[in-house]
């Protein structure tokens, strides 16, 4: 019996040692250090513009990271997602940086990463700068188109297209349309509703437009909508009709062009407005001793509404003719009363309608984007199939 218990005591002794061994290998085995790495080696030179840099970690997690020019001026923003740390922006040419990553390890403990690197240079025939029309905060017309300019040609347009979102309220499904390769215009299937909200987002900064060329700069431009106003030009009636809303404010006699200078049948769009300007001939191709030259100094209360010279404007010269006779040379003249009063009403993108004309207007002579028919105008996308 004595022998029994003596093994049932050695027994458990046994299994109690077992057991603190157990208990002493669980705390005494050593967690991993984190391992930060990033895409970007240190000291590197000429890292290409278009670089998504990003740092991930191994044995622990990302707490913090800035990249940061080395003057501190220019900052490139990031977010941590999935156990990373990525850039949302782009790089900018010829710019030294700094990362700095910071991670704490799976063993309790903080490491920090930081990597000096320099962008590759580029000259401006290297970069792409987009001009947009409206301007920010301007104030337009239901006709404005969105139109986004290149100076140097973008070869990439899918990559260029899906960098470039028009945001509106309310929701108003549109289209881009690709006029050529310096060239770009955003519009819905119909007008802009009124009192519209938009907002043009291109992210198009370093962004690759061709064989080492690259995009300049992000730009945010919002804008609105103002009111339903349509000027209707009847050529074979000599009269203008303003309307806000559908509703006439005004009709308004005028003089259109002669039988030589028939101005140009179909929907068109107040492009620039000036208070005053001098008309030469010569900027449409009119030669000086051509005898349809003119140069008049100081017109009045004018507003573009084609590249080829048309314009509405004050014409005091020939008000014995507005109402009855078309006697221009493609403009459309009215009193300088009468000239004042619209130029004061309208805004750029504010539609003008020409009617009763044999001459048509040429593609683009001017923002002519409203008389392309929708699933035309949809053709012109980069990811039209």
């Amino acid at each position: 019996m004595r022998e029994i218990r003596s093994i049932a005591a050695l027994a458990c002794v046994a299994a109690l040692v077992l057991a603190g061994c157990s208990d002493v290998k669980d705390a005494v085995t050593p967690k991993d250090p984190i391992a930060l790495e990033a895409n970007v080696a240190e000291k590197a030179a000429g890292v290409k513009v278009d670089t998504i840099v990003s740092a991930s970690a191994e044995d622990g997690e990302i707490t913090a990271a800035s990249l940061k020019s080395a003057d501190g001026k220019a900052k490139v923003k990031g977010r941590i997602a999935d156990g990373k740390w990525i850039a949302t922006q782009r790089l900018e040419p010829g710019t030294a940086y700094k990362l700095t990553v910071t991670g704490t390890g799976e063993d309790g403990k903080d490491k920090t990463l930081t990597r000096a690197f320099s962008t590759e240079k580029l000259t401006l025939e290297q970069q792409t700068y987009p001009s947009v029309a409206p301007l920010q905060g301007e104030t337009v017309g239901v006709g404005m188109p969105v139109i986004v300019t290149f100076d140097v040609p973008v070869k990439n347009r899918e990559l260029f297209e899906r960098n470039m979102t028009v945001k509106t309220t309310p929701a108003v499904e549109g289209s881009w349309s690709w006029f050529s390769d310096r060239e770009v215009h955003f519009r819905p299937e119909n007008f802009w509703p009124a009192g519209t909200k938009v907002k043009v987002v291109l992210r198009l900064n370093s962004l690759p437009a061709a064989e080492g060329v690259y995009g300049q700069q992000d730009q945010v431009i919002a804008f609105k909508v103002g009111r339903k106003a349509v000027s209707t030009v009847d050529v074979r009636a000599h009269k203008l009709t303003y309307k806000v809303d559908g509703k006439v404010k005004r009709t308004i006699p005028v003089s259109t062009g002669d039988s030589g200078h028939r101005s140009r049948q179909g929907t068109k769009v107040i492009m620039e407005k000036f208070s005053k300007i001098d008309m030469d001939a010569a900027t449409t191709g009119v030669d000086s001793e051509d005898p349809d030259y003119y140069n008049i100094d100081n017109v009045r209360w004018a507003m573009r509404v084609t590249n080829s010279g048309e314009f509405l404007h004050a014409a005091p010269w020939s008000v014995q003719f507005q109402g009855n006779t078309n006697v221009s040379h493609g403009c459309t003249g009215m009193s300088t009363a009468n000239a004042a009063w619209l130029y004061k009403q309208s805004r750029r993108g504010d539609i003008v309608e020409f009617v009763n004309s044999p001459r048509p207007l040429e593609d683009r002579n001017g923002w002519t984007d409203w008389n392309v028919d929708w699933e035309k105008w949809q053709e012109g996308s980069a990811f039209a199939a």
